[in-house]
């Protein structure tokens, strides 16, 4: 149930209010309207009702050569489920000495306490200087990692990821990383299914292999030796076998060492956490599009036992498959 009923007859979709400062960008202003405002549920109502706030109502800067007119002010905040702070190139003293503005400060005090938070690239300033971020994981854009850190002792920087999920409080990587944590979210609110029906009508991934490691500059490989697709696809259309190193490089006609290397430099992670993380998702969508019993579900995505699911599925999801089953099932039947 959302933090307030606001229409009558049934339940008021969960409400996210985006904090618009001076300097944002506006490709990441619109990534949450974007992926929420397309969340619907079986009988295609909105899932998100999605607000824009500034500091005060009126014009806010941004980093092109345009103002966004905010029709609403700070007090918006009151009324959030979830809270969204794009990144800005005019935090001034937020990011220069990890400090909130009287301004800035006086807007946040509006959140509830039951508020979750959510922050895309360098707008993770603003969650970490009032002090939500302390003592947790989070991650911000690969180049401010360093200065994020030296700023903020108190935060669990973790540079190598698309995003963080801390319960409450979310955090994601530079730019894009916003559509993979916002698809998440979905995810996590709603199941795979509204997830990836999302990602479908906005023309990207559901979700992104390994983590913003591979964005860091590092030299381009050579185009004849830049690719391990074969070898994933043979693999997709095998999950439910035994999946050896050996045959993931003999599709790309290469030695195994040479096969962990390229796949690794392209993806971020190595052969067997992709594989691991692709039979996790086949899982996922078994659980909730069926009523497979666990055994079943464990042979048909490689993991062989009902032991061996449980285990990965709690590791990357943070419950059994049972508990995801009755979640998201559940959710999807009910439409």
């Amino acid at each position: 149930m959302d933090a307030q009923s606001r229409r009558a007859g049934r339940p008021a979709p969960h409400r996210v209010v985006v904090l618009a400062l001076a300097g944002l960008l506006p490709f990441e202003l619109g990534i949450p309207h974007r992926i929420f405002g397309r969340a619907k549920d079986g009988a295609g109502r909105p899932l998100y009702e999605i607000l824009t706030c500034g500091l005060a109502p009126g014009p806010v800067p941004t980093d092109a050569d345009f103002a966004v007119d905010v029709a609403h002010g700070p007090e918006l905040l009151a009324t959030a489920d979830t809270v969204v702070v794009p990144a800005s190139y005019e935090l001034g003293p937020v990011h220069s000495e990890g400090r909130l503005t009287p301004e800035l400060a006086a807007a946040l005090a509006h959140i509830g306490p039951a508020t979750r938070l959510v922050s895309i690239c360098t707008g993770g300033y603003v969650l970490a200087a009032a002090g939500y971020l302390d003592g947790r994981r989070a991650t911000t854009h690969w180049a401010s990692a360093e200065h994020f850190q030296s700023l903020f002792p108190a935060v669990r920087v973790d540079p190598g990821v698309l995003y963080t999920d801390d319960g409450n409080v979310l955090t994601s990587a530079g730019v894009a990383a916003g559509v993979d944590l916002c698809l998440h979210i979905v995810r996590r609110d709603h199941g795979a299914a509204v997830a990836n029906d999302v990602a479908r009508r906005t023309v990207v991934p559901p979700h992104r292999e390994g983590g913003q490691a591979q964005f860091v500059d590092r030299p381009v490989p050579q185009p004849q030796l830049a690719s391990t697709t074969a070898a994933r696809a043979w693999a997709l259309d095998r999950l439910h076998e035994p999946l050896r190193l050996s045959d993931l490089a003999r599709q790309e006609c290469v030695s195994v060492r040479t096969f962990t290397r390229r796949f690794r430099e392209e993806s971020g992670v190595s052969p067997g956490e992709w594989i691991i993380a692709q039979r996790v998702e086949r899982a996922r969508q078994l659980l909730e599009r069926t009523d497979l019993a666990m055994e079943v579900v464990a042979r048909e995505t490689g993991f062989g036992t009902a032991q061996s699911l449980r285990k990965h599925v709690q590791a990357a999801l943070g419950v059994s498959p049972t508990a995801y089953r009755r979640t998201f099932r559940e959710a999807v039947v009910g439409g």
